[in-house]
């Protein structure tokens, strides 16, 4: 991959896999900051990439696996972080939004990646299997047991209609 296709690549997809890793983490900073780290090393593999024909997933993988490493490390300081807000100088968020923010915070971390990865990703079951290294009946688990508790969480009966080979 030349440079200049690089820059296209990047141009391209920082923005979607900003808001993907976003949806993954539920904090926008730390979205930013992981995806930026994944192309920066992405940078030093280009070519790497470019055999592999998915340099997209490469990054978002890059950056998925960044950001579990810095939470393991940073369990303490995340809380501290949160509070340092001003909460005068933000206006509030969409109660819905709020809400959903909540149900997905409350999923364990293997449920929330793969709901993010199928609804907001929009990649199907093997792709997510391939991506996070799950067997593919683990990923439908998660993606059944997602679905349930984000419906019960939001009131609202669960989707399982869904035929995006779940």
């Amino acid at each position: 991959m030349t440079e200049e296709e690089f820059t296209e690549f990047y141009t391209h997809s920082v923005s979607r896999l900003t808001g993907q890793l976003y949806v993954m983490t539920g904090d926008l900073h730390e979205a930013q900051d992981v995806v930026q780290e994944a192309f920066v090393r992405a940078w030093g593999k280009r070519r790497q990439l470019e055999r592999e024909r998915a340099p997209e997933a490469w990054v978002r993988t890059v950056a998925w696996r960044l950001a579990i490493s810095r939470w393991r490390r940073v369990r303490g300081g995340r809380q501290a972080w949160i509070r340092r807000a001003d909460p005068e100088s933000a206006a509030g968020p969409d109660p819905a939004a709020v809400d959903l923010d909540t149900a997905l915070r409350a999923l364990p971390a293997r449920q929330r990646l793969c709901a993010a990865l199928f609804y907001v990703c929009d990649l199907p079951v093997e792709h997510i299997s391939a991506e996070t290294g799950m067997a593919v009946g683990t990923v439908k688990t998660h993606l059944s047991r997602a679905r349930a508790a984000l419906a019960g969480h939001l009131d609202q009966p669960a989707h399982t209609g869904e035929n995006r080979d779940a």
